[in-house]
């Protein structure tokens, strides 16, 4: 416990409160706040994981699933149950290199709010001396403008004259009631500091936070995909999952778990200024958000998916062979592939996403059309710039092996169709994650999907189907021919 008695350094400032600190009690007790922080975020990560696996088990949400059961079985190249032993690795890392953080981190105190407040509302004061000087540069003079506003503004009197109050101040406690007097904060500039102690403040930690993280996962995550030898020796093992499921957004090499994941956080954790328990939130809502990101539904009332365009309809075109090399950014926001060029651009291309984008447009009572489950159009293939894919195509030896049935679904000339090419000649390089088997399996469930729709007599056109099409038809026929495999697909298999 420690006591301070502070009386202010500047006689013409409101003077600061004393203030005695003591413990922060923990948040759940009898858990200190710091081993707290390094479990909540495991708790995250395998509660919203099984609350996505209930779904899939139940098939209560067919109409939003971006893939469907059979998929799973058939495309990743990873068995659940090496899933399961990878992220509880990396969660064994994390949860050590947390522990760690936590002992650089000194204990939170409590306490000390009103003297930090009054901080603030001191710089609120200091921060009004600039007002006659900008008056003054208008042609105002700021002495007579608060003469007239006194009798019935006194308190915009005080601004006008750069922070001075003088019918706030009080008699000195120092001098029996008679001397110096003392200033005192308006209400206006505590309720100013409050906020920005409670909420601004923090607001711009997690702001930097978020941009920190989003920063550090995309050139690192983009680097891991440029580079050949970065991508088959550690980064492919992640895209062994090209249908992802919600317990698999941590299946990661463990030093990419370690380099990406767990470091990426502390460092935004550590730049930002967070104390212990805004690092508890911050960590658990980033877990969060990379298992939704991950849970193979494009669910139109999930807050997570509605917040930012980053979710799981824009991540899982970076799981498909034709847009691996796109749409790198990580976990929060989108915005570093957009301003770098690195977005996908070629629109809802394949039929899997058809039924989820109709049903989240009818659920969402949009009858424009103009909802996609990637946040792409496909028109902008035709329009931006191909940078940096420019010559990814040319670079694409591999791929003109391989027939163009096996090059399905096909992007929309122009820059999708640069990012086509060099997403699947990556896939090619990587002949330990399958290779050419892998562009021959998807184009086969691709074809599948098409051929499925055109049964249920819809017809697509070259970015949408009509808004007036039922999809009831196909997802009874998909349930149909898919579930007597879903069995094993769906539940812990060790077979794949």
């Amino acid at each position: 416990m420690a006591t301070f008695a502070m009386n202010g350094t500047y006689s013409d400032l409101p003077p600061l409160p004393s203030y005695e600190t003591t413990l922060q009690p923990p948040l759940l007790a009898p858990i200190p706040d710091k081993l707290l922080t390094v479990i909540l975020p495991i708790v995250a990560y395998w509660g919203l994981s099984m609350l996505f696996h209930w779904i899939d088990t139940k098939d209560y949400f067919p109409q939003y699933r971006l893939h469907t059961p059979a998929e799973v079985s058939s495309r990743n190249k990873v068995s659940r149950w090496e899933v399961v032993r990878d992220v509880i690795i990396q969660q064994i890392v994390q949860t050590i290199v947390g522990w760690l953080l936590g002992l650089t981190e000194p204990d939170d105190l409590i306490g000390k709010e009103e003297y930090d407040i009054a901080i603030w509302a001191r710089r609120i004061r200091i921060a009004q001396r600039v007002v006659p000087g900008m008056l003054a540069l208008a042609g105002l003079d700021a002495g007579g403008l608060a003469k007239n506003l006194n009798p019935s503004h006194p308190v915009l009197a005080g601004v006008v004259l750069g922070g001075q109050y003088s019918t706030l101040e009080t008699p000195s406690a120092m001098s029996g009631g008679m001397g110096k007097s003392v200033p005192q904060f308006t209400a206006w500039e505590k309720i100013l500091a409050s906020a920005l102690y409670w909420y601004l403040i923090p607001a711009v930690q997690y702001g930097i936070a978020i941009v920190v993280v989003d920063t550090w996962q995309y050139f690192l995550h983009r680097a891991m995909h440029m580079n050949k030898w970065m991508y088959t020796t550690i980064h492919s093992r992640h895209h062994r999952l090209y249908v992802p499921y919600a317990y698999g957004a941590l299946y990661n090499h463990p030093f990419e778990g370690f380099l990406l994941d767990t470091l990426g956080a502390s460092v935004a954790y550590k730049l930002a200024g967070m104390n212990t328990r805004q690092g508890m939130w911050f960590f658990t809502a980033s877990t969060f958000k990379t298992v939704d990101d991950h849970c193979g539904y494009a669910l139109p009332w999930d807050p997570l998916q509605r917040l930012t365009s980053n979710n799981a309809g824009y991540h899982d075109v970076h799981h498909q062979s034709w847009g691996i090399k796109t749409n790198f950014s990580q976990p929060f926001f989108t915005f570093w592939d957009r301003l770098l060029g690195t977005v996908w651009t070629g629109g809802d291309v394949s039929a899997r996403y058809e039924k989820a984008r109709m049903a989240a447009q009818k659920k969402a009572d949009q009858s424009n059309g103009t909802t996609t489950i990637t946040h792409s159009n496909a028109a902008d293939s035709a329009t931006t710039d191909p940078r940096p894919y420019q010559d990814d195509k040319r670079n694409a030896a591999g791929l003109s092996s391989i027939p163009l049935k096996d090059q399905q679904p096909l992007p929309p000339q122009g820059k999708a169709e640069l990012q086509a090419a060099g997403s699947r000649q990556q896939i090619l390089d990587d002949r330990n994650g399958g290779g050419a088997q892998v562009l021959v399996q998807e184009a086969a469930e691709e074809k599948e999907a098409r051929s499925l729709l055109k049964r249920s007599g819809r017809r697509r056109t070259a970015s949408s189907l009509s808004q007036t099409d039922s999809f009831k038809g196909l997802r009874d026929r998909v349930a149909g021919s898919m579930h007597g495999r879903a069995g094993a697909i769906i539940g812990v298999d060790s077979n794949r």
